[in-house]
């Protein structure tokens, strides 16, 4: 039996399909690249503000280590340097 959608599941979904009919047609490309593009980002900066900027505490929520998460700030900028 498959789980029930989550919202985060089914706000991904509706826009993944809203690109995909933007493409009028054409076959995405590089798609799987492009999502962890866009949400990437907008993840570490939810997961630092959730955490008053506290690295350790973010990587906690994230899953991943602090080297992981400090590298990925510095990645997208939101290192404060």
């Amino acid at each position: 039996m498959t789980p029930p959608a989550t919202p985060l599941h089914e706000a991904v979904s509706a826009a993944l399909k809203h690109y995909i009919q933007t493409l009028e047609g054409d076959d995405p490309r590089d798609l799987y690249a492009l999502v962890l593009r866009e949400v990437e980002r907008p993840l570490l900066e939810c997961a630092m503000s959730h955490c008053d900027g506290n690295q350790t505490r973010a990587a906690a929520c994230l899953g991943i280590n602090r080297g992981t998460l400090r590298k990925k700030l510095r990645e997208h900028g939101l290192d404060g340097e």
